[in-house]
This record gives structure tokens, C-alpha cells and sequence, in this order.
């Protein structure tokens, strides 16, 4: 009976939180708006991470693999220019419970797996802009809005 009780104990401690709480892969709603603000479904996009690279069209939905990399997202239109954006990778509660429970394995295989790590699960992006998607910024019920590119890295010089 200990025996069983220690072996499962051991196995329980080399799984990683995030690994059984989520998926290797997670949903990112894409859509495209042009400046204006008026969406355009069936946009050719691609979506890369060091996993590997996901095509679908915008106003789909695409199984990404879950990384500790951030995703970056290109759209193109014969009718506009690019849309580009980076959309964050950010630890997700399971890594939190890896660490807080002690299961330094865990971590460490959730990290690996990528498990641990999730994007922003619905983004609009805009033709001719470079936008960035965090997922601290989500609300249910609506896109996370995207911060231009251009005018984060402005702020991020000014606050140094």
C-alpha cells in the first residue's frame, strides 16, 4: 500500500500543474479592421512562434501551441497594407501553482511544454499598423486592444 502511495506521490510531483489544467495548444480569435475601424474577414494570416507557424484567415479562430515565446501575427490583404502585430506570452496560474505547491519539476516541465504560458485569446488587428496584444489587458466579451508598436517603444524611451 506505501508502495503505491509513494509511487503515485512520485509521479504527481514530475507533472506539472499547467500540463494537466491546459492544453499544448490554446484559441486566438484573429480579426482585421482597417483604419477606420471596419472589419474584414478573410485576410491571409500567419501565426509563428518557435513551435511553428499556424496560416488561417481572419475572423477565424487558430489553435496556436502555448509558448514561453510571445506570437507574432501577420495579416495581408491585396487591398491594404500589412497588419502586424506581437501578442505576449504570459504565465498563467498553473505556473503560479508549480512554485506556490513546491513542484519545482513541474515548473520546469510546464515551462518546457509551454503549458504554462498563455496569449491573448481574442486580437483585432489593423491594416498598416504594428500593434502589440497583452493579455493582462483582456475583457471578457471583446478583443484586447492593441498598443502601437511605434509609440510603446516612445514610452519605453521616455520612461529611462
Amino acid at each position: 500500500m506505501y508502495k503505491i502511495i509513494l509511487a503515485s506521490a512520485i509521479t504527481m510531483s514530475c507533472v506539472g500543474c499547467a500540463s494537466i489544467v491546459n492544453e499544448t495548444t490554446q484559441p486566438v480569435k484573429l480579426e482585421t479592421a482597417d483604419a477606420g475601424g471596419k472589419l474584414i474577414n478573410g485576410a491571409a494570416c500567419k501565426l509563428t512562434n518557435d513551435y511553428g507557424v499556424v496560416t488561417t484567415s481572419s475572423g477565424n479562430t487558430a489553435q496556436v501551441h502555448r509558448s514561453n515565446k510571445d506570437l507574432e501575427i501577420t495579416c495581408t490583404s491585396t487591398e491594404n497594407p500589412d497588419a502586424t502585430a506581437r501578442a505576449i506570452s504570459r504565465a498563467n496560474a498553473g505556473l503560479a501553482g508549480n512554485i506556490l505547491i513546491g513542484g519545482g519539476i513541474g515548473a520546469v516541465v510546464d515551462h518546457a511544454r509551454g503549458t504554462a504560458y498563455t496569449y491573448p485569446t481574442w486580437v483585432r488587428l489593423v491594416f498598416g499598423k504594428s500593434l502589440v496584444f497583452d493579455r493582462r489587458a483582456e475583457k471578457d466579451g471583446s478583443p484586447v486592444v492593441g498598443v502601437d508598436e511605434g509609440a510603446k517603444e516612445k514610452i519605453e524611451v521616455a520612461k529611462k
